[in-house]
Formats: C-alpha cells, structure tokens, sequence
C-alpha cells in the first residue's frame, strides 16, 4: 500500500480490488466511490483501448488514460458543464469531456501541447481533410524524388518558396539527409493547406520515428545511431533509418483514421485552450478541475517533443515547467514543486463554482498532495488509490496512483 494511505485519515482513504474492474461506460453520478475498482490490467484495459481514436494521435509520456477521466466526468460533471484541466498536456480531458457533451478549457505552457490538443479536438470538414492529405503526401513524394534525382527541384519548389536546406544543427545531428529533406518539403508545402496544424501533426509524429535512433529508443534517445545496431525489439541487427517518406504516409493514414472514429464520437461542446501559466491565468466560472499534473523531477515536457520544437519552430518555455526533471527531485525541488502547485490550485480553484471538484491524479509517492491541498485552501474529501499494473514495454513498472478529490474550503 501507498505512503498516502498511511498517512492520509482512513476515513478519506478508498482502495477497491474486489470484484470485476470498473467499465467506465458504466459510471453514473450515484455510483458509490467505494464501489470503484480501477485496478486494470492489460486484459482488462489493453492498450487498444486505452488509445482509442486521437488519444494516440501522437506519443506523449506522462499521460493519463481516457477511462480515469471518463469516470470522474461521469461521476461529478453533467452535460453543458465546464471543466478546467489546467496541465492539459496531450488532451485527454477536453478530449473525454466533449464525448459527453461537457464544455472545457485547458492551459499548457507547452506551445507544441496546445498544437497537439487543438489538433485532436478540430471539427473538420473530413471530405476536404482526406483530399488535402493525398495531395500533400503525392506532392511530397514527387518533389523529394526530383530532389533526389536533381531534376528541376530548384525551378518547382526553392525559388517558390524557401530553401530546404537547414542550419539547425538538431535537425542536422538527428536526421539522416534524405530523411531530413523528406520531412523540410513536407513542412514547406503544409503551409499551403487548411488543415495545416493537424499536418504539423503529422510532420511532428514522422519526424520522431525517423531519427537516428534504435528501434527500441524511440522515447529516451541518447546520442544518434549512425551504424548497424542489434534490435532487441526486432532480435536482429537493424540499420538507422534514413526515410522519413514512409513514415509521413503511414502516420497521415493512422491519423486520417483516428479523426473519423473521433468525429462519430465528438459533440458541439465547446473547447477551448490557451497558451497560458495556470499560475496566474484567468477563467470563466466553472463546474470543476479534472487534471494529472507533472510528477516533481520525472519528465522534461519540452525534452520529449525536441524534434518538434527545432522542426516546426515552436518557442520553448522549458523554464516554466514546474518538476522538471532537470531540476531533480531533491527536497528543495520539493519545496518549490508544492509551492508552484498551490499557486496553480489556489488560482484556478477560485473560479470552481460551490460544491465544484477540484480532482486531482497523481502518483505521490513523496506523499505532497494532502499538504498541497492545504496550501491552496482546499479541502480534502477523498482519496481513491488504484495499482497500476497494465503498463507495458520498458516503462513496465507498478505503482500506485492517487485520485485526490477535493473541494474549496469555505
């Protein structure tokens, strides 16, 4: 059992492993938080599932699943409501809560998250969606193979638009040329595009795949992979790709997909998300908080989506990230990790109606959150813990994850 159990009132404390895993479909507002059995495992909830429609639309570490946030929407929100998610990183709340017709807002200060979350929850025209990527992707195709031939590129493509080359030496170190130039075509043609964010998207996602880096690394490269390497993913050796073409078309296919599952699911609840430090922005009134928040000294937010930040040219707000694990998570790192979040909740809290949940996932091994909560003038209702032990691949390991729920103290 967790540190928070022990040290949290047994009162407040829920922890169900009896019977059959809860189906989130299943969740109504009468649903007794004893009866929550949110222990899956990969059976239960495999990752099929967990990723379902533009959930995966791109890979983001440290995100929580849809079935969590389903739950807690089902159980404390109603259609017409508003939500707030104010790390609303990759999207999952806004995503969940305009399935059940609940409005939301979201605040990141990662400019490649806000991309990603808008590109998740656009309501596009799907005829005209599917036509732009087949033209995007054959013209991609038809320039890099004139470049590649040296026939007429600089006539069709430079002296029409900019040059593909690059002085970007991230771009440069992590990217074989043909690849990097692969990817540099489609950028420049995107622009030309409606649906021109989804493409960046699309760009963001090949671009990760098609880096010099093993197969098996595609999350925590260290130093590119220029030579033949043995594959443990694949038991044989490997050679580093130098295409990024595939990737583009097997990635506009996947997210072409996704987007039409999606949009067979999605309401007109409205979305709304702002490139903003949940510290100090403002909102409209709203009905609760539903958020997982970066853990103290664990992921770089901006670190993880290098590639995008170089290749689209987004600005990086690394230094505002609060828990980097740049900075470690040493008892200092702590400290200001509980005083940045109760800026955080302090702030958004004031504008949650009465009554209003603030709920909060978190894995707190440090066990921080009950006494963050009482920096930011919360008041602690419940604490539902579950074990997480569906994960797999290399990031395999058990844990426990805590669901605080609080409201504001009157």
């Amino acid at each position: 059992m967790s540190e928070v159990l022990k040290n949290t009132e047994k009162k407040i404390a829920i922890y169900n492993s009896n019977g059959k895993p809860t189906r989130s479909e299943e969740v109504n507002p009468d649903t007794p938080l004893e009866s929550l059995n949110l222990n899956w495992t990969e059976k239960d909830l495999p990752e099929k599932i967990r990723t379902k429609h533009v959930n995966r639309l791109h890979p983001y570490l440290g995100k929580f699943i849809p079935q969590i946030v389903e739950i807690f929407l089902r159980k404390y929100f109603k259609s017409g409501q508003t939500v707030l998610d104010p790390f609303c990183g990759s999207g999952t709340t806004l995503v969940q809560a305009n399935e059940l017709g609940i409005n939301s807002i979201g605040f990141d200060v990662s400019e490649f998250n806000i991309l990603l979350v808008k590109a998740k929850t656009g309501n596009y025209d799907l005829n005209l969606l599917k036509n732009e990527i087949h033209e995007l992707i054959n013209r991609t195709e038809e320039i890099a193979l004139k470049k590649q031939n040296k026939r007429d590129l600089f006539s069709e493509l430079v002296q029409t638009y900019e040059s593909i080359e690059t002085d970007n030496e991230y771009l440069n170190t992590w990217f074989a040329p043909k690849a990097l130039s692969e990817l540099l075509i489609y950028k420049i043609l995107l622009k030309e595009y409606k649906n021109k964010e989804l493409f960046k998207i699309i760009l963001s996602r090949a671009a990760r795949s098609a880096r010099l880096t093993t197969h098996f690394d595609l999350d925590f490269p260290k130093k590119p992979q220029t030579e033949p390497y043995y594959c443990y993913k694949h038991d044989r050796m490997c050679q580093p790709t130098d295409d990024a073409l595939k990737f583009l078309k097997r990635y506009s296919i996947d997210t072409f997909t996704r987007i039409i599952e999606y949009s067979k699911l999605r309401t007109d609840a409205s979305v709304n998300i702002l490139h903003a430090d949940s510290r100090f922005s403002k909102t409209k009134k709203i009905d609760g908080i539903i958020t997982s928040p970066p853990y103290v000294g664990l992921i770089d937010y901006h670190d993880q989506h290098n590639y995008a930040y170089n290749l689209l040219d987004l600005k990086d707000n690394s230094e505002m990230e609060i828990g980097a694990a740049k900075n470690g998570s040493s008892k200092k790192a702590k400290e200001e990790y509980k005083i940045a979040m109760a800026e955080v909740f302090k702030n958004t809290s004031k504008h949650v109606r009465d009554e209003g949940k603030i709920i909060i996932i978190a894995g707190d091994k440090d066990n921080l959150y009950p006494e963050i909560g009482e920096m930011a003038n919360l008041n602690l209702e419940h604490v539902v813990e579950r074990h997480v032990n569906r994960r797999t691949g290399r990031r395999s390991n058990e844990f426990f994850e805590s669901i605080f729920i609080y409201t504001k103290r009157k």
